[in-house]
């Protein structure tokens, strides 16, 4: 029987706080990125995840992810429903009281959910999104957490405990999970009205970025967190998250530079994110100087991949697809080449003498996750489509998501410039005043109408 550190369990405590953090760092990062019609929309979105996936997972999610397995490798029992039997002080997960260990994974559940919203910003109706968020997390987040966290002697989950792909801290079940399934959604929902034909800019760069930074401080509990104990492992994790992350936003503006002639503010927040995303499951299994090749990797490659949805025709708002799939397929199978037996892990990659075997299991893990989570999130999403309408109408997409849906404006334009004007005057407006009056109606007009924003 372990025995209880103090240490340990602080850590973890801190940790979780630190991943829940994400959420609303994520709510302002894609927030950010929207036009100035929709921010509230994002960050409601993103908060109702945190209601909605927190009563989930103490009801059943943390029992069908973190339970004793009833056949496969595929799915927890409902033993643990509600917690019960888990809040004795006897009750530990390792060096932990188990509920520490239950809120930890808990805000990993929560982001992920999170991180689908960004794929369907400015067109989607916020009830179908709540029922979305509470099926989804139940039919594709839970069990693939088993697949990949759940470890019993080899009696676990059939990705982590039985096949032995490498995923510290969910590469695959976070961002393969959450890119695959906003691939799905974006394709069910269809493009924004005035998609490629209307500047969609980001209303607001300093928001992105704060998003950004948040993320980043946010994601040292996420990964050194991981490790479930204040250790030489989450020492390693937490190094090899910031050179990562580094590495990755240079290397996305970097393209930037040689691609478009100028490094951008945007492109350095995304770079940031992609490396985030990339060391995610790697962490544990690569030494510092991989770490840097990964998130070079990652910067480059998905800044290159942000594209694509222009290219295919798929109206992915905020990149989740060309960040979060692609970086996490990215860090995911770059395990299978770079990985060193010096790193934690204890395994060596393709390019240290390990041969093609680590590189095969990355590969069947991150494509079962892959085509899972597709599969089911359309399905989830077509038929909540049918029900209720998933999609708002192009009347209430043209006026602003946010009065639509929730009766209210994240900026009050009609203060910016004037002042208010004497309620005395009762004479009629001259054809003077009414030109002036729209001058500076014009000149009020969100920052996402006008010209010399990023473009997304």
């Amino acid at each position: 029987m372990p025995e209880l550190s103090a240490g340990d369990t602080a850590w973890v405590l801190a940790s979780a706080a630190l991943v829940l953090l994400m959420t609303p760092g994520l709510a302002l990062f894609y927030g950010g990125m929207v036009r100035a019609k929709g921010v509230l929309n994002m960050l409601m979105m993103n908060f109702a995840a945190i209601g909605i996936v927190s009563i989930l997972w103490v009801l059943y999610g943390y029992s069908l992810a973190f339970s004793t397995d009833i056949g496969g490798g595929l799915l927890g029992g409902l033993g643990d429903f509600g917690l019960r039997g888990l809040l004795g002080e006897e009750s530990l997960s390792s060096t932990i009281p188990s509920t520490v260990f239950v809120g930890f994974q808990g805000m990993f559940a929560i982001i992920t959910v999170a991180l689908i919203s960004g794929a369907i910003a400015d067109r989607a109706k916020f009830s179908a999104w709540v029922l979305f968020a509470a099926v989804w997390a139940t039919l594709v987040y839970f069990p693939v957490a088993h697949w990949v966290f759940f470890f019993d002697d080899g009696n676990g989950g059939w990705i982590g405990d039985r096949l032995g792909a490498i995923d510290f801290a969910g590469g695959t079940a976070v961002h393969i999970n959450a890119g695959a399934a906003g691939l799905a959604l974006a394709l069910v929902l269809g493009r924004r009205v005035g998609w490629r034909k209307e500047p969609m800019r980001p209303h607001n760069l300093p928001l992105v970025l704060l998003g950004a930074g948040l993320l980043w401080f946010g994601w040292f509990g996420f990964n050194a967190g991981s490790a479930v104990a204040a250790n030489g492992l989450a020492g390693v994790a937490f190094v090899n998250t910031q050179v990562a992350t580094a590495a990755a936003l240079l290397a996305w503006i970097l393209v930037e530079r040689i691609r478009d002639g100028k490094p951008t503010t945007l492109g350095a927040a995304s770079g940031a994110v992609a490396g985030l995303v990339a060391i995610t499951p790697a962490c544990s299994s690569v030494t510092p100087i991989g770490a840097i090749i990964v998130g070079v990797v990652a910067g480059v490659l998905c800044a290159l991949a942000v594209g694509l949805k222009t290219k295919f025709g798929y109206d992915d708002s905020l990149d989740v697809v060309g960040v979060h799939l692609v970086g996490g397929l990215a860090g995911s199978l770059i395990i299978g080449f770079i990985a060193s037996a010096a790193a934690p892990a204890g395994v060596d990659g393709l390019f240290y003498g390990g041969g093609f075997s680590q590189l095969g299991k990355q590969l069947v893990a991150s494509l079962a996750v892959l085509v899972y989570s597709f599969v089911v999130t359309f399905l989830i999403g077509k038929i909540i489509d049918k029900v209720i309408g998933f999609r708002i109408s192009e009347d209430d997409e043209a006026s602003g998501i946010d009065l639509a849906e929730h009766a209210e404006t994240a900026y009050d334009f009609s203060t910016i410039g004037g002042g208010s004007r004497p309620h005395t005057i009762t004479r009629a407006p001259s054809a003077d005043s009414e030109k002036l009056d729209a001058s500076a109606n014009s000149s009020s007009a969100p920052a996402d109408e006008k010209e010399g924003s990023v473009a997304r």
